[in-house]
């Protein structure tokens, strides 16, 4: 986790109170954050990995002013209209394509608030940004550079220009072979045709995103008062959200935000967004989850302990806050506005001796075979989008869907394993190949009788091989040796599957069980999802596949 370093006198001037080290201790470690210690004037506090937005000097003094009762309450930004524009090239559809963009202006910058902006910067690129994979961060003095700006992805060949704290201008090539940024980021683009940039309206290459500013565009120093702001990436939802945490900080600084006009190929978006979204707070549930009483006019108080806003049921979530997706967000930060301490102990009246559920253990010996296979398990979420589950995938599904989703990304409930693979081979296009992975998970399934909830669940386990040499005989090899390291003879029926290539797909029982379907991913499917190579998957239900093991035993 990381940790950060904050400024006990500024953080005092933003509390607008004087407390003592031991005070500070105390509310800080209430807060959701374990301090590290406090030495001088420096505070250093470990950030747990759901609050991003406390990852700078703003951030953390923002959350813990409401959390004291100093600032309660949701904080408003003002976004003006720069009528500036960023021109989003078709070209970085390949590479890196999407960015979000704001300007910040009236800025006074010193030593102290330029550690902060570098700070800023660094820790979310790290964290939020993955190192930046899936969010990369440009900061560039406004004085430099002439509007409109173009997000284009050029030839490797044409990308030329003086990066940040290099003494002479470097080619891609010598940037990614020389410079330590392009050393340590050059996997990030490997094997991509052309490299993601972002050009002033004078032609000067201000970054080679995601790997180094220029030194001529993308220096900041004490002199800047105006800032340009980028976010490149994969996800739009991500880039708007890092955005935010940066430039609610610059403004916290004292600067202004204004918003840019970026124009793609296909759609104009305004950016930054600020608004904060709205959410409504299951109160009953928050109460049963922590074992409390607490009443409405409480729960408005506590909410704006932790800096939301508060009417009428309706909680308004900061753009800033990531975290929030569920009602167990809304009880977490009930619990800390609250006071863990103020929480009753109470001792449980049952007695249980632990053990390791026999379904564990039979699934964990299934991921050992394929991990001695040499396959890579990855994990995805529970939620994905229902475009995902069936018109990518070029089927026809009843998915649950959710009935507030906060995000399109993320509205349905999985059904099956096969596209969150998909999906996670579509993300890593840029790394070698072949590539193959496995996931073992729950998916969900409308219920055709009636339950407490109307879903089934149930586990499943999904490999999916990418490559040149990926088919039907290699993705069935893998199945068949998994089948028999438990002593399974399985029979392979040929069938039909609107997301795999006829007569190469079969479904796959044992004894007189469907448990499995096994095939070539079809080439609609392919290019839907934005994969080069063929792909073979198949998906096994683990949950029936280990009742019919057990009644076999």
């Amino acid at each position: 986790m990381p940790t950060i370093s904050i400024s006990k006198k500024e953080l005092l001037k933003t509390l607008g109170k004087r407390l003592s080290d031991d005070q500070l201790k105390d509310r800080i470690g209430m807060l959701g954050t374990a301090l590290e210690g406090i030495e001088n004037d420096d505070i250093h506090v470990e950030i747990f990995p759901n609050r991003p937005d406390l990852l700078s000097q703003q951030g953390f003094s923002r959350a813990l002013a409401s959390f004291i009762g100093a600032k309660p309450g949701l904080q408003e930004y003002k976004v003006k209209k720069s009528g500036k524009k960023v021109i989003v090239d078709k070209s970085v559809e390949e590479c890196r394509p999407h960015t979000r963009c704001a300007i910040v202006t009236k800025l006074k910058i010193n030593d102290e608030k330029l550690k902060e902006i570098i700070q800023i910067q660094e820790k979310l690129h790290v964290t939020f940004g993955r190192n930046r994979k899936r969010a990369a961060i440009g900061i560039y003095p406004m004085e430099h550079i002439a509007f409109p700006i173009t997000f284009k992805g050029l030839k490797p060949a044409d990308v030329k220009f003086q990066p940040l704290e290099a003494k002479k201008a470097m080619t891609a090539q010598e940037i990614l072979e020389a410079h330590p940024k392009g050393k340590d980021y050059a996997s990030l683009v490997a094997g991509l045709s052309r490299y993601a940039c972002f050009l002033d309206a004078k032609g000067n290459i201000m970054s080679f995103t995601p790997i180094i500013n220029s030194e001529l565009t993308g220096k900041i120093t004490e002199k800047t008062t105006e800032v340009f702001i980028e976010c490149s990436g994969f996800d739009e939802r991500i880039l708007e959200e890092c955005l935010a945490m940066i430039v609610t900080a610059f403004a916290d600084m004292g600067g202004e935000i204004s918003s840019v006009e970026l124009e793609y190929p296909t759609k104009k978006v305004t950016s930054p967004v600020l608004e904060p979204r709205k959410m409504k707070a299951d109160v009953k549930y928050i109460n049963t989850l922590l074992g409390l009483d607490l009443n409405e006019k409480t729960v408005k108080t506590l909410f704006e302990k932790m800096g939301y806003g508060y009417e009428k049921g309706v909680v308004s979530i900061p753009a800033y806050r990531t975290d929030i997706l569920h009602q167990a967000d809304f009880a977490e930060d009930i619990a800390i506005a609250y006071g863990f301490e103020h929480i009753p102990e109470i001792l449980p009246n049952v007695a249980t001796i632990a053990r390791e559920a026999p379904f564990e253990i039979f699934a964990a010996k299934v991921r050992e075979r394929l991990v001695g296979h040499g396959l890579l398990e990855v994990k995805n979420y529970h939620l994905i989008s229902k475009e995902l589950q069936t018109k990518r995938m070029n089927l026809e599904l009843d998915v649950i869907t959710l009935k507030s989703s906060v995000s399109e990304g993320y509205d349905s409930l999985r059904a099956w394993l096969t596209p969150s693979l998909v999906d996670t081979l579509g993300r890593n296009k840029r790394h070698e190949y072949p590539q193959t992975i496995f996931e073992i998970g729950k998916v969900f399934t409308k219920s055709r009788e009636k339950t407490e909830t109307g879903v089934n669940e149930m586990f499943r386990i999904a490999a999916a091989v990418s490559g040149e040499e990926a088919d039907y005989t290699r993705i069935r090899q893998l199945l068949d040796s998994l089948f028999a390291s438990f002593g399974v003879t399985p029979t392979y029926k040929e069938t039909e599957h609107a997301s795999f290539i006829p007569g190469r797909v079969a479904r796959v029982s044992v004894a007189g069980v469907d448990v499995a379907y096994c095939g070539e991913l079809d080439p609609k499917v392919l290019d839907a999802n934005k994969l080069g190579m063929p792909t073979a998957v198949f998906e096994l239900n683990l949950t029936v596949l280990y009742d019919v093991l057990r009644k076999k035993a």
